[in-house]
């Protein structure tokens, strides 16, 4: 799902990556852009007018756009359907209010306005069900797209970081997680709908929860001073996901990693210590598991992080930390993709390398540049 929409003076207005994190986009004030996450190829542009959302289906033809309302044809109420090969429009939906989300994968279309959600068959787009929820002005919701866990993420109290827990398949409430005692900032599900990791308005705790019980299973600690928690993914979910990412207001970016914490979580239960300190506590407390790139962006620069690859040794005994490679690519709001490695070795110590940097705003097609 896209990070939400930027401030007035960005030039990119909305960035997403699809769904397997093989390609992302960008709307900007004269289009929307396609690239290829591995290459960083432009794939596809359209220069048409200012777009606040537009959201891929895996690597298909079928994206789900909704413009900025500075013209006409391009109302923020209006979704549309669009094919990328024949560059037509397929569908329109029309709303009474602006579209603040969009979630989309093979079964399910997600329209978040600000006191209702909508879910649709995305084949037929008959309606489903309508979420009447509490005010949700960012549009703040996550998505979990696989069919087996296929959950829906929204605010659920304006005053504290509750949030409500949807099942978007068998169309039905699932749970709700008092998470924060402030008011929500981020939310991302993992995409097999395991877990789900909240931020709230203060920024300085990150929690996870269990999705099937609703239980706490992590507290992190981002930062001590308070900061707006900007973007938070998942690492890729074949089994259980194991980092978890946040960028926010301060200019780092974040690496978690849970497997990690569960070694260290249970051979602290085992010392005294252990014993009379609440695991929550512990966790929130324990920088172990915890990595900072710091002033991977300027201070105030809203950004947008995946982890697209995690790379694990595998000759190394059970009983022991596995060091591990992940590639993190973040999206700047003032126009920018860069991508890290991040190298945790097998004492726990990390080391970033930043390993490509490009201007999203000036990247041209390789059919544009064998005509130059």
């Amino acid at each position: 799902m896209a990070a939400s929409s930027s401030s007035a003076s960005d030039p990119i207005l909305c960035a997403s990556f699809n769904q397997d994190n093989s390609c992302f986009a960008i709307g900007t004030k004269d289009g929307f852009r396609i690239f290829a996450s591995n290459t960083g190829r432009l794939l596809y542009e359209r220069v048409i007018g200012a777009f606040v959302i537009v959201e891929m289906l895996f690597s298909s033809s079928l994206l789900a756009i909704v413009g900025a309302g500075e013209q006409a044809c391009l109302s923020p109420r209006r979704l549309c359907l669009f094919n990328t090969e024949t560059g037509t429009a397929l569908r329109e939906l029309n709303f009474l209010t602006s579209i603040l989300a969009v979630c989309v994968n093979r079964k399910r279309l997600i329209v978040v306005l600000q006191g209702k959600t909508f879910i649709y068959d995305i084949n037929s787009l008959v309606i489903l069900d309508t979420i009447d929820t509490v005010p949700n002005l960012k549009g703040l919701c996550a998505f979990s797209p696989c069919l087996d866990g296929c959950f829906l993420a929204l605010p659920a109290s304006t005053t504290k970081g509750s949030v409500l827990v949807y099942n978007v398949m068998d169309l039905h409430s699932h749970c709700e997680i008092d998470a924060h005692r402030s008011p929500l900032a981020a939310i991302v599900l993992s995409s097999n709908g395991m877990y789900i990791a909240t931020a709230s308005e203060h920024g300085t705790i990150i929690r996870v929860h269990s999705v099937s019980d609703a239980s706490k299973s992590y507290s992190f600690r981002r930062g001590t001073y308070p900061s707006m928690v900007f973007s938070l993914s998942f690492g890729p979910s074949v089994g259980l996901p194991d980092v978890l990412m946040a960028t926010s207001s301060s200019g780092s970016v974040h690496a978690f990693f849970l497997g990690l914490a569960i070694d260290q979580r249970s051979r602290r239960s085992s010392t005294f210590l252990g014993s009379i300190v609440p695991s929550s506590l512990g966790d929130a407390l324990d920088a172990a598991h915890h990595h900072v790139l710091h002033n991977a962006v300027a201070p105030g620069v809203k950004s947008y992080a995946v982890i697209r690859v995690v790379d694990r040794a595998s000759d190394v005994p059970s009983s022991e930390p596995t060091p591990c490679k992940a590639t993190i690519s973040i999206i700047t709001y003032n126009g920018y993709f860069l991508e890290y490695v991040l190298y945790i070795n097998n004492l726990n110590e990390s080391s970033w390398t930043l390993d490509r940097e490009f201007n999203l705003l000036t990247a041209i097609s390789e059919s544009e540049s064998s005509t130059l």
